[in-house]
């Protein structure tokens, strides 16, 4: 198992992976991903902001990250910090515990960019997911509701809570 730097190349594989991650939310949720923008995807890739992780030559699991994350966090914002978005695994590869290794990841790569936390969010209060995100690290910091959700994806832009999370690096 290696955590890659997602390549152009990737793209299809990368929606492909959310196609299927929303498909399981909406069989299961109530609240799933919208389709999200091929140009979103595009330009993390070029910022080097999206990764994979890859199994036997094969892409199992994608993510994103940024350094900002303002209309989310708000005031906490101004704190350095590793912000990890979207991860969606293969149905074949569920269960496998790719966040630990995510967060172990992330952690490392804080680190060595001086952030002070690994942060996450969730919309909606799903306490299935709550309960993993704790296991795999993180403090669950609690339920806010958004001030501004025009500049965000449509999942935020439902009057439901967003669950913050996070990990203190140093």
């Amino acid at each position: 198992m290696q955590i890659q730097t997602s390549i152009l190349q990737d793209i299809d594989i990368i929606f492909e992976l959310y196609d299927k991650a929303i498909t399981y939310q909406k069989e299961r949720y109530r609240l799933h991903w919208p389709v999200f923008k091929r140009t979103l995807v595009e330009n993390e890739i070029k910022e080097k902001r999206q990764f994979k992780i890859v199994i036997n030559n094969s892409v199992v699991c994608v993510f994103a990250i940024t350094y900002e994350d303002p209309f989310i966090w708000e005031e906490k914002n101004k704190d350095t910090a590793v912000y990890i978005h979207r991860i969606a695994t293969h149905p074949n590869f569920r269960g496998q515990n790719f966040v630990s290794q995510i967060v172990e990841w992330a952690k490392n790569h804080a680190i060595k960019n001086n952030k002070d936390f690994v942060r996450l969010d969730t919309t909606g209060e799903n306490k299935k997911l709550i309960t993993h995100y704790c296991k795999s690290g993180f403090s669950f910091l609690g339920m806010i509701y958004l001030k501004s959700t025009t500049h965000l994806p449509k999942h935020y832009q439902n009057g439901e809570p967003v669950c913050l999370f996070e990990i203190k690096t140093r």
